[in-house]
């Protein structure tokens, strides 16, 4: 049956009705609570530098300037020059208690994006990438922050860089940029020098603002970095304080972490015994000395296990307990990050979920390094390997203890005795065909007979063992299939029995890391 013929409306009423609608929906989006907020838009202004003379309203520095290439169109170029890394900022007028994400296009080595004054966790993200790609951060605005300064900028001593599309999208302000849209990502720009590293655009970095800090951030690390373990007791190797650590060592992992009553989490104290060897060396100087360390360039963390390491991380709330305690750590001492050393046991599922989240707390410039024994990264179904690998994009360097082990296979099979290069080489190229990044890889050795229980390789052999995996020079009897020049570089235990042996490990292995190409 039909339904009943009811009168037509009139048309004239139903045209104001639709228009008061359109009108309500004007820059606003209404939310399931049926609350109105401001539309996401571009806040950021000239994004894209075609607009005017090309860099107003951006503030830059006098080496960067607009050029127009016939592929891109016009893009913005920093070319760092002494102290001058190239710095560009934009006053962004924001709203307060407001999600943002900010974006650019970048090409060039070590080019920075971030923002300060957000009232929150400022974002600072950066790659080294030949080819363009995108950098992405997010950030949510404080209470009362109704302003933020947005910036890039390069690092000195490296080559000039390129930026484009930059935005920051968000809820608008009622004054849109004449760029605005609802645009959420930015397409990297096409590149003719093939794809991006891995972990190109999902690397970050302590890099502030140089225009609303003041300050110039250190250069950045060596492509090779030798890694040292610091003693916090002592065992008859030299007592030392961080300041005594030779400036060959690129990270400094203090040694060790103890574990707490709480499944998981750890907590750190300097050791008297040690104070008392060194006539006195109290917190406020240990953590001047980090600070001092990090102002060098150096990396600074702290080491979790260790032979006698008790920590266990085997579920979410240890994962939790794991990352809020190393957290309170870092921020009480200045570590730059974590160093995972546990010999009796690893959970790799959770202990990934942990490091992923002490990551996000951190932020910019985290660092994790790992240790694990020979036997732990023989093949990629072990749990360190899956750990090492499950945490790849926010993994700095694992650095296997080729020592106290015996014969171990490489991966070509063979039998290889400790202490050897072809030791060095066999078992470093496990990690290197596992799927690690060569950067990721370094070669883990004792600083003197005295340091370990067997496996003590002379560093003439060490350095022998980088250049055969970086250029397929000096080999032993085994010669890898192929080379990788980014190999990660070395680590002893410990800088203390390196001082105590003459230095051999900074003075040969850390000189011939750094000269490395």
């Amino acid at each position: 049956m039909r339904a009943p013929h009811r009168p037509a409306r009139d048309a004239r009423a139903l045209l104001a009705v639709l228009l008061a609608s359109a009108l309500a929906l004007v820059g606003m989006v209404l939310t399931g609570t049926g609350t109105a907020t401001a539309a996401d838009v571009d806040v950021i202004r000239n994004g894209d530098f075609s607009a005017g003379d090309h860099l107003a309203p951006w503030s830059c520095g006098p080496t960067v300037t607009a050029v127009n290439n016939a592929a891109t169109g016009w893009d913005l170029q920093g070319t760092p020059a002494g102290a001058d890394y190239a710095n560009c900022s934009q006053q962004v007028t924001v709203l307060p208690n407001s999600t943002y994400t900010l974006t650019a296009a970048v090409q060039g080595t070590y080019v920075f994006l971030g923002a300060t004054g957000t009232g929150g966790t400022d974002p600072s993200t950066w790659s080294s990438n030949t080819g363009w790609n995108t950098l992405t951060s997010t950030f949510t605005t404080g209470a009362s922050t109704n302003s933020v300064q947005v910036w890039f900028h390069g690092w000195y001593g490296q080559s000039a860089f390129l930026v484009d599309k930059v935005s920051m999208v968000g809820p608008g302000t009622g004054s849109p940029s004449p760029s605005a849209s609802v645009t959420t990502s930015v397409s990297p720009k096409p590149s003719g020098s093939g794809s991006p590293s891995p972990s190109a655009s999902t690397s970050t970095s302590a890099s502030p603002s140089p225009s609303s800090s003041g300050t110039t951030p250190p250069p950045p690390g060596p492509k090779h970095k030798l890694t040292g373990y610091w003693q916090n007791f002592y065992n008859g190797a030299t007592p030392q304080r961080i300041s005594d650590v030779p400036a060959a060592y690129d990270i400094i992992a203090v040694a060790f972490a103890d574990a707490t009553a709480t499944q998981g989490a750890i907590s750190f104290t300097l050791d008297p015994a040690l104070s008392t060897k060194l006539n006195g060396y109290t917190d406020a100087q240990f953590k001047a000395d980090i600070a001092a360390k990090k102002a060098a360039g150096k990396k600074v963390i702290i080491s979790v296990g260790g032979q006698n390491g008790t920590i266990s991380v085997a579920s979410s709330a240890a994962a939790a307990n794991f990352a809020n305690s190393a957290y309170s750590l870092i921020q009480a001492y200045g570590f730059d990050g974590i160093d995972i050393d546990l010999e009796n046991g690893v959970n790799a599922t959770y202990m990934a979920q942990a490091l992923h989240t002490l990551a996000g707390k951190v932020g910019a410039g985290f660092v994790l390094t790992m240790a694990p024994q020979t036997i732990d990264m023989q093949s990629t179904g072990t749990e360190y390997f899956k750990l090492a690998l499950a945490t790849k994009d926010i993994l700095t360097i694992v650095n296997m203890q080729y020592y106290n082990s015996g014969a171990m296979l490489g991966c070509d099979g063979g039998v290889y005795s400790q202490g050897t290069e072809n030791f060095l080489t066999g078992l470093a190229c496990i990690q290197l065909q596992g799927g690690l990044d060569p950067s990721q890889v370094g070669l883990g050795v004792p600083a003197s007979t005295s340091a370990a229980g067997g496996g003590y390789t002379s560093p003439a052999t060490v350095n022998a063992a980088l250049d055969c995996l970086a250029a397929g020079t000096n080999c032993g009897s085994f010669k890898p299939a192929r080379t990788w020049p980014g190999i990660g570089g070395a680590m002893t235990w410990s800088t203390n029995w390196d001082a105590l042996a003459g230095g051999g490990i900074a003075n040969t292995i850390g000189s011939h890391l750094h000269a490395m190409p």
